[in-house]
């Protein structure tokens, strides 16, 4: 039993001889480190050029939509004037208002939008 006991003692040995070549194996995870650390600064890298694209897109973006409402924001001013150049009757109004049951400003709006047409306000408002 002396023999086994022997083994067993080089077999510890040699498990605590892996364990410090484990220890020293060390060095091989630090150019893994050193490499993580670059792919982790190349992300950075791509991370800020990605937000300079993206910001840059946003500027032009809000620019658009900025240029788009303004044109709209024209074109529906436009549409008003035209709208209220357009002569109603006041009795065309309430008849209006009085047999869809609806309010005076509605009323005279389908009016001006259908060039003051009765008829046709009447139908607009009942589509």
């Amino acid at each position: 039993m002396h023999i086994d006991a022997d083994m067993a003692a080089e077999g510890d040995v040699d498990l605590d001889l892996e364990a410090e070549e484990n220890c020293t194996g060390k060095p091989t995870e630090k150019p893994r480190k050193h490499d993580s650390g670059a792919a982790d600064l190349e992300r950075v890298t791509d991370y800020a050029e990605e937000k300079e694209i993206s910001s840059s897109d946003l500027e032009t973006a809000m620019s658009v939509i900025g240029d788009r409402r303004s044109r709209e924001q024209k074109a529906k001013q436009e549409r008003e004037k035209e709208l209220a150049k357009v002569t109603i009757k006041k009795e065309d109004v309430e008849l209006i208002m009085g047999e869809m049951e609806i309010p005076r400003g509605v009323a005279e709006r389908s009016l001006r939008e259908h060039m003051g047409n009765v008829v046709e306000a009447l139908i607009a408002l009942t589509n």
